[in-house]
């Protein structure tokens, strides 16, 4: 799956508040990879991806501002939220491309120049179904040895996410430019 090539004519809307209730059959998840802009815009352009924002999870602070996140006095890493259609675009895809494409699943506490806690890498999973699809995929993934760096991604029950303020959503549709992170071309984990 190639989500580097952008698709300039899917725009998705930043989740409304109250999306995971009213979605009805639309599913959400969450990934924490590094600098939030890149990997939000990665999944953006997924097709089946019908929304997303980006915000704080996994730590102690309630309703963190990026300043307090970035003091890493907080415990949360910047993290994004997906909602998406499961009959265009399902978990198990999701997770391949965020593990595969969207970022470096072996660096931790950090992607490329961004280093701090708030950068690691994390799939935040909201049921037993998504815990059991990562921890299948990160196995997959170590078995074949694909990139000969031990994978540090971290599992994780979803936590309370705090959404970001507005100049980080969907930060490249709005400033231009590309995703800081992430390798042109994508696979991190190789081909």
């Amino acid at each position: 799956m190639d989500i580097t090539s952008p698709s300039p004519d899917l725009i998705t809307p930043l989740v409304p508040e109250a999306a995971t209730a009213a979605a009805g059959n639309q599913e959400t998840a969450a990934f924490a990879g590094g600098c939030f802009w890149g990997v939000e815009d990665a999944f953006r352009r997924l097709p089946g991806v019908v929304a997303t924002r980006v915000g704080y999870a996994g730590g102690h602070t309630e309703r963190p501002t990026y300043r307090q996140v970035c003091s890493h006095t907080t415990g949360h890493a910047e993290t994004v939220e997906v909602v998406y259609d499961p009959a265009r675009v399902s978990y198990e895809q999701l997770v391949t491309a965020f593990l595969v494409d969207i970022h470096d699943p072996t660096q931790l506490n950090r992607q490329g120049p961004d280093v701090g806690d708030q950068y690691r890498s994390a799939i935040f999973v909201r049921d037993r179904g998504q815990r059991e699809v990562a921890e299948r995929i990160i196995r997959e993934l170590t078995a074949q040895n694909r990139s000969h760096h031990p994978i540090v991604t971290e599992i994780t029950d979803a936590p309370q996410f705090w959404e970001a303020e507005e100049y980080h959503q969907q930060y490249f549709e709005k400033q231009g430019g590309g995703a800081c992170h992430l390798p042109v071309g994508g696979r991190w984990m190789g081909a």
